[in-house]
């Protein structure tokens, strides 16, 4: 009985292994200098949009993390309700969401978060649910 359980178990994980490694990695890379956000699957860019992120006198930490959680419709609970669609949070209360100012991408102008177009975020948001938070990765640079 033992060494039937034993071999099940190895199936089962034989079967589940394929459908996570196609999956993939996803790698959200923001470049502060540029307003740039490179978005990499499998180790290939697949897209490049413009961003917002901190405006003077506000930040937008620079890092790698892994995304935390995800919020389709969020508002901002620090800044009177500010519409955030298609949320990505990787750290606290840090996000990279969409805008309605847009306009303003390609410079900074957030209070901190990381802002797309919002067809851009919807896309990236779409992108990590299918592979699943544990393969998102947002980086921060310069």
């Amino acid at each position: 009985m033992k060494i039937f359980a034993t071999a099940m178990l190895c199936a089962s994980l034989i079967y589940t292994i394929p459908s996570a490694v196609s999956a993939g990695q996803l790698i959200a890379k923001v470049d502060i200098s540029e307003q740039t956000m490179r978005v990499y699957r499998n180790g290939k860019q697949i897209h490049k949009w413009p961003v917002s992120t901190a405006r003077k006198g506000k930040i937008t930490p620079r890092g790698a993390w892994r995304a935390k959680w995800l919020s389709k419709n969020h508002k901002s609970s620090l800044y009177n309700n500010a519409p955030m669609p298609h949320s990505i949070f990787f750290r606290g209360n840090y996000a990279i969401h969409g805008t309605n100012q847009i306009r303003r991408l390609g410079r900074p102008a957030s209070a901190g978060c990381i802002r797309l177009h919002p067809s851009n975020a919807a896309r990236l948001f779409a992108m990590t649910q299918q592979v699943g938070l544990r393969n998102m990765k947002v980086v921060v640079q310069n």
